[in-house]
């Protein structure tokens, strides 16, 4: 059996938790319980992800499931937006966010726990930054990016200090007209 048809962000999530019976090596051990009934009956090996991951997560008692997945959540909730960013579970937990979006916060997100969430910036969907030390890019390489930024971007919000401003998405203009 090969853990590559298995959810690859639940077993993620789960290595993230430490749950250690969703190990490949636990699962591999336990097949027989989880994945035999699955494939009881069936000619083929296409089983929906729904039934996977639900055999997967019978595995676990109510206490293992509640307590590890409350510290890695699915999705990352920015200051000041309505957006919730999707994370990307992976062997290190990931969330792609335009910059000003993280403008006002100055302590970098953690999930589990105390493990920094990697924040990848996205002006315009494309990357240029990536880091788990917000406060050390906010006052260390964010001059960089701005500076490189503020040419390509002319209409967009490039503060001096974004940790004390407002999450916007709004340009420039629109955004001193609704500050005034």
């Amino acid at each position: 059996m090969t853990c590559l048809l298995l959810p690859p962000a639940l077993l993620a999530r789960a290595g993230h938790a430490g749950i250690a019976g969703l190990a490949p090596d636990a699962l591999v051990e336990t097949a027989d319980l989880w994945l035999a009934p699955l494939l009881e009956g069936r000619r083929d090996l296409a089983v929906s992800k729904g039934k996977l991951t639900e055999a997967l997560l019978n595995l676990l008692d109510w206490d293992v499931r509640a307590k590890g997945w409350t510290g890695w959540p699915r999705a990352s909730r920015q200051p000041g937006g309505h957006a919730r960013y999707r994370l990307r579970q992976s062997c290190r937990s990931s969330v792609e966010v335009r910059g000003c979006r993280r403008c006002s916060l100055d302590r970098h997100p953690l999930i589990g726990e105390g493990t920094p969430l990697l924040l990848a910036d996205f002006p315009a969907g494309r990357p240029i930054q990536s880091t788990r030390d917000l406060p050390g890019f906010w006052r260390g390489s964010w001059r960089d990016v701005q500076r490189e930024m503020k040419g390509r971007y002319p209409k967009h919000r490039w503060p001096d200090e974004p940790w004390t401003e407002k999450p916007s998405l709004k340009t420039k203009n629109a955004f001193s007209k609704s500050e005034g």
